[in-house]
């Protein structure tokens, strides 16, 4: 079979040329930066979000940016890996500028099996349900509808939304796919005791595919200053989440089933946490931070990690989606190991 064939992928009625989606981020906040991602080999790029607020533009101007390395020390900006500390803002650019843009990328991306992706972060739902009908009616193939941003608690004016309430994403979604004909992804928070309820009420909703989790809100103190680092708190990414990610995408696949789409996001840093994600459930990844950090060479790379992974298999990205995830037992389901906690704490414990 040839890679490229291996690598296809659909997810409700699109079918994909690889399971590597480029995230929405400021990376992609210029036209140069989107082609960036196209000729990578994504996909998907996912353009820099938009909404109607300005207090939302606004905050782009107050953004910063850290990455750490394991013992929160500070690292170059520029490289692999780390833990990403971040405040963001949205595309400055009026919306109705930018769609048309976004639209103009949108056709050069179907020459190239791919599609650019239109992104709405939701503060006032009357105002993206317009905008969501302006994106339709520029020609945009496809529109991801960000709810679970994760600065809701921390932006001024409602300018973004950090939603929890399934029933209130149930009718968001609604409203949105109940006024454009083109796929909605749904893209939701991880800040949620349950993300597979919110997961199922997109779905209710009308969402084609469901894009699981967004970042958390951390605040980490500063040792020498001892003040918050950056001031504030902060949007937190890295290799880290990726375990967590895999198990709301499990979780969830197991609650909605296999023919509902889901997308995973936060934690990817190359094609083998694709592969991760995909056996958990996902039927394609976003990735951003790594890109940010490390460029667009990152999406080709993964892609090409990727390729190797299933060809060193000999299957397919869409005949692997939630192979582990449909192996995962109840705790009481296991086989009993007794006395096996002995041989995992210090030798002082066990001294009588």
């Amino acid at each position: 079979m040839q890679p490229s064939a291996a690598l296809r992928m659909r997810i409700g009625s699109l079918e994909l040329k690889n399971p590597v989606i480029c995230a929405a981020g400021e990376h992609v906040m210029t036209e140069a930066g989107i082609r960036a991602g196209l000729s990578a080999g994504a996909s998907v790029v996912v353009a820099k979000s938009i909404n109607e607020s300005q207090a939302a533009r606004d905050q782009l101007a107050q953004t910063d940016y850290l990455r750490t390395g394991d013992n929160w020390e500070a690292l170059a900006w520029h490289g692999q890996g780390g833990n990403i500390l971040c405040r963001s803002g949205l595309q400055p650019r009026a919306a109705d500028d930018w769609i048309a843009a976004v639209a103009g990328l949108d056709r050069e991306a179907r020459q190239q099996d791919a599609y650019v992706a239109a992104s709405v972060i939701l503060a006032d739902l009357g105002a993206a349900v317009g905008l969501a009908r302006a994106i339709e009616a520029a020609g945009i193939r496809l529109l991801e509808f960000n709810v679970g941003t994760p600065y809701g608690d921390e932006a001024t004016h409602g300018g973004v939304t950090t939603e929890r309430a399934a029933a209130k994403i149930r009718g968001q979604v609604a409203a949105i796919t109940g006024a454009v004909k083109i796929p909605v992804w749904v893209k939701l928070t991880g800040q949620s005791e349950n993300v597979s309820a919110l997961a199922a009420a997109a779905h209710d909703g009308g969402a084609a595919a469901v894009t699981m989790i967004g970042r958390m809100l951390g605040m980490l103190p500063d040792l020498e200053s001892m003040a918050p680092t950056l001031d504030t708190n902060l949007g937190y990414g890295g290799p880290w989440a990726l375990p967590l990610t895999c198990y709301w995408l499990a979780r969830t696949r197991k609650q909605l089933g296999a023919a509902v789409p889901l997308i995973g996001t936060n934690g990817a840093r190359g094609g083998h946490d694709v592969a991760r994600m995909l056996l958990a459930g996902a039927s394609a990844v976003e990735m951003c931070s790594a890109v940010m950090t490390g460029g667009f060479c990152v999406l080709s790379a993964a892609i090409a990690e990727l390729s190797a992974y299933l060809d060193g298999h000999n299957t397919t990205a869409q005949a692997i989606v939630g192979r582990a995830a449909g192996g995962v037992k109840a705790f009481a389901d296991l086989p009993a190991r007794v006395d096996i906690w002995r041989d995992f704490v210090p030798a002082a414990t066990l001294r009588g």
